[in-house]
């Protein structure tokens, strides 16, 4: 290449990062971000294998000595407490519901939004089903309290003078009822939200496609099967790896909010657990442990999905 072209090329380099500069900011914003908030704090994993005392301060997790066998000492104490079968087990089915239930909601929500025919009141519906997301799972508890209460709740008041129950069901009080509890809480409030990247992905289907498959005479449903499902079958399979790798993790804010003593036989889960432990009774390195557990089950759960995913429909994340 000549020099004159070196030149030409360097030039319209310089020119081309000037117009994209509020973009790269936008990037490097991001990058910097994690940076300080998810890399860099990866360091403190360290403590998970010593005995660290927080009055060491920073330093501390360095200089704190490693604990016994080998540095394991933390998590083998775990894996034999006596909660470890409970808070894997409510972990697990927790979150295995959701993903049975709530997953595929959102899909179907999202198809049955796009068949609407009414912009206006397709954009009615958007709206008041993306606003649960943005309530605080306090508020969802307030609400879910104030409908199900046995001394004030709505539904049961309704269902007594309807006859349909002779008193009332104590669904906050009874653990055998927390997993639906849970599961229900969890539709109601992300299902709107969830639909968003679904409905993009239906918006980026070519309407020709829809348009000759009912001049061929496919009715509705033989065109979602066939066009509208297809489709989005790699979002729903990126989506579904990042799912399955949160199976060992589960929502906090609504285990807070819903748990008590009443069900903590099945509300009491590892997010919970790991905040108890950390903060409350300040075992910072035995709570380390149990979260990076969590995190290296969580890492293999998505990179065993990922090559299923790969192997079955040929859509992965890598």
């Amino acid at each position: 290449m000549s020099q004159s072209n070196q030149v030409r090329l360097r030039n319209q380099t310089r020119k081309q990062f000037k117009r994209q500069l509020p973009l790269h900011l936008f990037v490097w914003a991001g990058i910097l971000f994690l940076v300080l908030f998810s890399i860099i704090p990866m360091s403190g994993v360290i403590i998970a294998f010593k005995d660290y005392n927080i009055k060491a301060g920073f330093k501390g997790m360095f200089t704190a000595p490693w604990t016994a066998n080998s540095g394991f000492k933390h998590f083998i104490t775990f894996v034999t407490n006596r909660k470890f079968s409970v808070l894997v087990r409510n972990t697990v089915i927790i979150s295995s519901l959701k993903l049975l239930f709530a997953f595929p909601f959102a899909i179907l929500f999202a198809i049955m939004v796009t068949e609407v025919r009414s912009n206006a009141y397709k954009r009615i519906v958007q709206t008041a089903s993306y606003l649960p997301h943005f309530v605080s799972w306090i508020v969802v508890a307030g609400i879910v309290y104030a409908m199900f209460s046995t001394n004030i709740g709505v539904i049961n008041e309704l269902l007594l003078k309807l006859g349909w129950i002779k008193e009332p069901i104590p669904l906050l009080l009874e653990a055998k009822y927390y997993y639906l509890l849970a599961t229900a809480s969890e539709i109601w409030k992300e299902t709107g939200w969830s639909a968003i990247i679904y409905l993009a992905a239906i918006a980026g289907i070519d309407p020709a496609l829809y348009e000759s498959a009912q001049v061929d005479g496919a009715g509705r449903l033989r065109r979602i099967w066939h066009i509208t499902l297809p489709g989005i079958q790699g979002t729903v399979a990126i989506l579904l790896i990042l799912s399955v790798g949160s199976l060992f993790s589960g929502s906090f804010d609504q285990a807070m909010m819903l748990g008590n003593d009443m069900n903590r036989s099945r509300s009491e889960i590892l997010d919970v657990f790991i905040y108890q432990t950390g903060l409350s009774k300040q075992r910072y390195s035995y709570a380390a442990a149990v979260g990076l557990f969590q995190s290296v089950i969580s890492l293999i759960l998505v990179i065993l999905a990922n090559a299923g995913s790969k192997k079955i429909s040929g859509s992965s994340l890598f």
